[in-house]
């Protein structure tokens, strides 16, 4: 199995899909058990000291004014987490779960928490046994970081709670520790705290995000080509002379992808009306555009995302020359930022795609296709409804743009008076994704269908690969009405495991 060794100085993207969703074992280097140990001896050390130091002899948030006695410092550390896994609402997903624990710990090892090494190890342990702690959709604002999440693993960590064991069963979390031969963590001074203050869940949500929209973003690409083929558009305004002279770099990447599916096609630039087109509707004319500013919306989102991979975020720090220093980089406002820019670029880029599908579908519209698709309209309704679908996944989506991020609600006495609602903003995104993967795969379902309605007309060689790999794949061609929801989920499944992407890619080679 894949091993991820985590250091003092970050990780990557590739790392947390590999933990996330490959379960990769995770261990610790050297490095980072020398430098869990060397901030552990500063903690301790002002630990002994008379004079109050926040996280580590006081109290937290509005309560932080109060000198912790030594004697009830373990009990304020414990409490913390109890206190603080406080979620409510449905559980969040495995995946989700496990990139945030696998990112506090990456914290954790930066040497600047002052956890001890055998914290550290048991964060370790229970990622490699396969133990999920119960995590809630609701409980984080994103500043302090995600509280109430990290609070839900922490209580893992000290044989609390409830956790889902790698059979998938919850059980009671002392329960599946002792099965797997861990023993639960007592905290001391600052441990506590330091497992709960984090971006964590926001930043592996948008890493896992980034990762679905690389390969919704080429699946875009190749459904609006063949939708352009389909109601035998031009292709020369994918020509790269015209994209150079703006040169956003996700236009030109878009359009070279959309130009490769179409190369060799018979059926872009023929024209059914009395009249020709002189240029096509915007939907078709202006994809690279619009797909193109979500690819470079991408590209700043990944900067954010390698930027906060290689931060230690928690407050207070441990800072190499002895000091510990509050500080405000808990705040999620960096991360938040992005997850509602990828919300706004998603939602667009599906809008438009049902723009196309709706066109496809207008005997008005579609240059000489039967209404709907329909294979004897009236008697059949062809694909009227799954564009309905389609139009309220689009719907939903406009919602899911509201950005999350524009809200505050304060909190804790109001100490935390600005918050960053990121969290949010990644729950959001989620369900933006998975939404966008649906309205593409209707797209392509009535894009595929329309080409080979084109008779007398040879499509492109890489629209024809998808055609036929579609249909291998389950998802039925023109023909009398029929139970439309096993294509459509069909044609979902393709999109959104890449095997869209991967078809074209054998006569295209690799789209950018």
């Amino acid at each position: 199995m894949h091993t991820v060794v985590v250091g003092t100085s970050g990780v990557t993207a590739s790392d947390v899909l590999a933990v996330a969703r490959g379960g990769a074992r995770v261990e610790l280097s050297s490095q980072a058990l020398a430098a869990l140990a060397a901030a552990r001896e500063i903690v301790d050390a002002l630990a002994a000291k008379p004079e109050p130091v926040y996280g580590v002899s006081t109290g937290f948030g509005a309560l932080a004014t109060r000198h912790i006695s030594p004697e009830l410092r373990a009990q304020l550390q414990r409490n913390i987490v109890r206190s603080h896994a406080a979620g409510m609402g449905p559980r969040v997903e495995r995946e989700v779960v496990r990139a945030l624990m696998f990112l506090r710990l990456k914290t954790v090892c930066s040497g600047h928490t002052g956890v001890r090494p055998e914290v550290a190890r048991t964060m370790a342990d229970v990622l490699n046994a396969g133990i999920t702690p119960v995590v809630h959709e609701y409980g984080s604002l994103g500043c302090s970081g995600d509280l109430a999440p990290l609070s839900h693993c922490a209580l893992t960590l000290m044989g609390e709670g409830d956790a889902e064991g790698p059979d998938g069963v919850v059980r009671p979390a002392r329960d599946l520790l002792a099965a797997h031969g861990i023993e639960p963590v007592e905290l001391r001074e600052k441990e506590g705290l330091a497992l709960l203050n984090g971006t964590d869940g926001m930043l592996g949500m948008l890493i896992m995000a980034l990762a679905d929209l690389d390969t919704l973003y080429k699946s875009a690409d190749v459904t609006a080509a063949l939708s352009l083929e389909a109601l035998l558009g031009t292709d020369r305004v994918l020509a790269p002379e015209l994209h150079a002279i703006r040169p956003h770099p996700g236009q030109g990447a878009s359009a070279a992808n959309m130009a490769a599916v179409l190369k060799g096609s018979e059926l872009t630039g023929h024209h059914q009306d009395d009249a020709p087109r002189v240029q096509d509707a915007y939907s078709v004319r202006c994809a690279p555009q619009v797909a193109g500013a979500g690819r470079d919306t991408m590209a700043h989102a990944r900067l954010v995302a390698e930027r906060e991979l290689a931060s230690a975020v928690d407050n207070p720090v441990v800072l190499p020359d002895g000091r510990v220093e509050s500080n405000g980089n808990f705040h999620g406002a960096p991360v938040a930022y992005v997850l509602d820019f990828l919300a706004i670029a998603a939602a667009d880029l599906a809008s438009i795609a049902e723009r196309r599908t709706d066109r496809l579908l207008d005997k008005n519209r579609s240059h000489g296709l039967p209404p709907f698709l329909a294979d004897d309209a009236g008697v059949d309704s062809g694909l009227m409804i799954a564009q309905y679908t389609q139009a309220a996944l689009v719907s939903e989506m406009k919602r899911l743009a509201v950005p999350a991020s524009a809200d505050s609600i304060p909190s804790s006495a109001m100490q935390e008076d600005h918050v960053s609602m990121g969290w949010s903003a990644a729950r959001k995104l989620r369900t933006a994704v998975d939404n966008l993967a649906r309205v593409l795969a209707v797209e392509l379902y009535a894009a595929t269908r329309a080409i080979e309605l084109r008779d007398g007309l040879t499509p492109a060689p890489a629209s024809r690969q998808v055609i036929d790999a579609v249909r291998a794949a389950g998802v039925q061609g023109a023909g009398p009405d029929r139970f439309l929801a096993p294509d459509l989920a069909a044609a979902d499944a393709f999109v959104r495991t890449g095997q869209l992407v991967g078809a074209v890619e054998k006569v295209t080679g690799p789209l950018q």
